[in-house]
């Protein structure tokens, strides 16, 4: 498929919920979430849905209201801890998380990414000096197209700097009602 102008692809519901779901306890933490490539504001409402203050913002106008900024043009963060479905191609050169992480020094990151982003050699560094706190596969593929048999796997990367020890790697269920189950080892 060809790519998307500026990298645009929605996020449906059901990642941000399974996520929200999972993650809800440690994110009521934070004072208000960032969501730093709202597009359409698809994901910033399900944060609010769960009672969670959002602020946005992106590179272009999709009339979600959000500030309309570079997130490399920000020096302070817009809140402590980000959630984001971020451009694939920024995470793949390391550029977004060392940003996040040591230009704006935010406390808490979940980005949305392909499974497959771990394996690349060339990231290795980054991994090694930013290594996730937790990362949740997903048991199906999201379709951010609309078209269709989505070709890839994602998961939730989570950077979390009270976490203390190896990464936690848990899955995700579409449905996220049943989150507690899962993470109880009950199908």
């Amino acid at each position: 498929l060809e790519r998307e102008k500026d990298d645009f692809y929605p996020t449906p519901p059901e990642p941000t919920r399974a996520f929200l779901h999972a993650e809800i306890d440690r994110l009521r933490d934070f004072h208000g979430i960032w969501e730093p490539a709202a597009g359409d504001g698809a994901m910033a409402r399900e944060i609010e849905a769960m009672g969670i203050e959002c602020a946005i913002s992106d590179l272009v106008d999709r009339g979600a209201g959000a500030t309309i900024r570079s997130f490399y043009d920000f020096t302070e963060p817009s809140a402590p801890a980000i959630v984001t479905n971020p451009p694939f191609s920024e995470c793949n050169s390391g550029d977004w998380i060392r940003h996040a992480l040591d230009v704006l020094g935010v406390e808490y990151m979940a980005l949305l990414l392909p499974v497959n982003w771990t394996g690349a050699e060339s990231r290795a560094g980054l991994w090694a000096k930013h290594t996730p706190a937790r990362v949740y596969l997903m048991r199906w593929r999201i379709d951010f197209t609309g078209q269709g048999a989505p070709p890839m796997l994602n998961a939730w990367f989570v950077w979390d700097r009270q976490h203390q020890g190896e990464t936690i790697l848990r899955m995700l269920d579409r449905k996220d009602a049943r989150q507690g189950d899962l993470f109880q080892g009950e199908a």
